[in-house]
């Protein structure tokens, strides 16, 4: 554990912690957050950040020069959260095969993988990691909770200090700030994961300093692990000798820190202008369409006196007037101010910046719509225009393909030692389902293409189409096949030798 007095965020993560918080930030979305980090105000000095740039040209930290107080409508595009999205839907919009050579072990698996909702927690992780670099999967247990099993949960890579031998994580720290305490006062919770035990301490600081270690009863929060823990009153034994936490990086390397184990985000191209920017000419959009409303202006004489002090008002649904004095012309008096709207100009260049967002983040522009104009193209140019999204995909499973066996073995190991479980745990294979999105007539086409062929055989081309489908279930299917196409029938030869 830290030493007590210890600077925190420790410093030399807080380089990495801000990268991560401003690309959360984007991925946030909260136009509150976003005009936060961007604005100062007049009573705080302006900070500028490590290129020196302040924030007050741009459109989130402006403010009108003639009106100080009045805040500039800003409107926020939700990109980075969708660029998030798709990273997510791609890779885990199936959920993938998770197999082991042992049907006990894979009976095991498949019962634990629905009742821990593996396939909805592998979502929110991926979509977190796409935006803020990485994610850590941390198994933890509690027995009022769940009596019978291990619980699978994510933990943010900016609230985790992981310490890495070449290149292996060797052991994690988890930390978090507990409600409590005021303004100068800090209590945070810090969980220490390492081979074959689990550390938990709490500390009693202040913003930016960790401060005293105090007892876990000193907080609700941390006073009921007080039961779990072994003599010392501080830790757990796991009983396995493997990591009870896990961490996948979204991408490698991380550019800015290229010596260091962790991820890099999606948007670390870096992309964080283009996201201004398209948020730019979107409010820019927004603000044609407000002006141009139409507005009526009128003589004096045509306004209805609100009384002594109060002013005079227009009634555009007033029918009869009586007569005013006023030069008569074809109108009437009346003026008529609506100016254009400028829709063709916002729009192409609000799709040059999502295009050039996207593919920076890389991914194609096919993914997110803006691609074919609804005409029809064949499949060959789908999977062309998919390209990019495809070899993002690919690689970013590569990282959940070494990783997430680990996690899910000591998960097994967890559940023997833990909870007495009756299986024989073993390192899963894991198969990424990655033409999720294939379609049915590619399907068909493909496996007409095989069959001509000759290359594939009846129990493949049942599997191809329906991978879901159990091996029992395939033998069944593949029979009925066979027997209504009379491919299995038996050779005459063999019913009346010669």
């Amino acid at each position: 554990m830290p030493a007590p007095g210890s600077a925190w965020p420790p410093p030399r993560m807080a380089a990495v912690y801000r990268e991560m918080r401003r690309d959360a930030m984007w991925y946030a979305g909260d136009p509150e957050r976003l005009a936060w980090a961007h604005d100062r105000r007049e009573t705080t000095p302006r900070r500028a950040d490590r290129y020196g740039r302040d924030g007050r040209n741009t459109r989130w930290g402006r403010q009108p020069a003639d009106y100080p107080r009045k805040r500039e409508r800003r409107l926020h595009i939700p990109l980075p959260g969708d660029i998030a999205t798709k990273s997510a839907n791609l890779l885990f919009a199936e959920m993938p095969a998770i197999t082991t050579p042992n049907k006990d072990t894979n009976r095991f698996l498949g019962d634990a993988l629905d009742t821990m909702h593996l396939h909805e927690v592998l979502l929110g992780a991926a979509e977190q990691a796409a935006a803020v670099s990485g994610i850590f999967l941390r198994l933890t247990w509690d027995r009022d909770i769940v009596p019978d099993r291990p619980i699978p949960t994510t933990m943010q890579p900016d609230n985790a200090i992981p310490e890495y031998t070449f290149g292996v994580m060797r052991a994690v720290t988890f930390w978090r700030e507990l409600d409590g305490g005021d303004t100068q006062t800090v209590y945070r919770h810090l969980e220490r994961h390492e081979p074959g035990r689990i550390e938990h301490a709490l500390y009693e600081g202040t913003p930016d300093n960790l401060g005293r270690a105090v007892p876990l009863t000193e907080h609700t929060d941390t006073a009921g692990l007080i039961g779990s823990l072994g003599p010392d009153g501080v830790s757990v034994e796991t009983g396995i000798k493997m990591l009870t936490a896990t961490y996948v990086p979204n991408m490698t390397p991380n550019r800015l820190h290229r010596a260091s184990p962790y991820g890099r985000s999606d948007y670390a191209a870096p992309i964080h202008d283009q996201f201004a920017a398209l948020d730019d000419v979107w409010t820019s959009w927004m603000r044609d369409i407000r002006l141009a409303r139409a507005r009526l202006i009128v003589p004096d004489g045509y306004l209805t006196s609100m009384g002594p002090g109060q002013g005079a008002a227009w009634d555009d649904d007033r029918e009869v007037y009586s007569g005013l004095n006023m030069p008569p012309n074809e109108t009437g008096g009346l003026t008529l101010a609506q100016f254009k709207i400028r829709v063709d100009e916002h729009q192409r260049t609000a799709e040059a910046l999502t295009r050039k967002a996207v593919e920076s983040a890389g991914y194609s522009a096919q993914s997110f719509g803006l691609e074919g104009g609804g005409q029809a193209i064949t499949a060959t140019e789908v999977d062309a225009r998919d390209e990019d999204s495809t070899v993002t995909t690919k690689k970013k499973a590569g990282y959940w393909r070494s990783r997430l066996p680990d996690f899910l073995l000591a998960y097994q190991l967890l559940a023997v030692e833990q909870f007495g479980a009756r299986v024989a745990p073993e390192r899963p294979a894991l198969e990424f389902r990655l033409d999720a999105a294939e379609s049915e007539q590619s399907k068909a086409t493909t496996l007409e293409l095989y069959a001509r062929a000759g290359a594939v055989s009846t129990a493949t081309k049942v599997k191809y189409r329906s991978p879901d489908m159990l091996d029992e279930d395939v033998d069944a299917e593949v029979a009925a096949i066979l027997a209504e196409t009379g491919a299995g029938a038996p050779d005459p030869g063999d019913t009346y030798p010669l």
